[in-house]
């Protein structure tokens, strides 16, 4: 079970863009797509077939899963992140500071 999964609020803990929040756009294996997060600047040719227009082009760009927590909205903060078993067998990811169910 993954920590950290598609559509999570996440905080940035390290790197050019700590401090800052945004949604989980997509996993790729130990990186993230951070929606605002990360942005890059893109050259792009032109490509008339798609109706693409040329020139430098703003995009979100990955970022390592270790330098993001998922946001805890009752302690205002970035926080850990455990699994924990419940007594009918599902697991669910927990916070590590207060043991609250990140998903029910």
């Amino acid at each position: 079970m993954r920590k950290i999964k598609k559509n999570d609020d996440v905080i940035v803990i390290a790197g050019k863009d700590k401090g800052n929040r945004g949604n989980v756009l997509s996993v790729l294996g130990d990186y993230l797509l951070v929606g605002g997060i990360n942005k890059v600047k893109k050259h792009q040719k032109p490509n008339p077939v798609k109706g693409l227009a040329g020139g430098i082009v703003e995009k979100e760009s990955k970022i390592h899963i270790s330098n993001v927590a998922l946001f805890n909205a009752a302690a205002n903060k970035g926080d850990r992140v455990g699994i924990k078993t419940l007594e009918d067998g599902r697991k669910v990811r927990v916070f590590k500071s207060n043991g609250e169910v990140v998903d029910a």
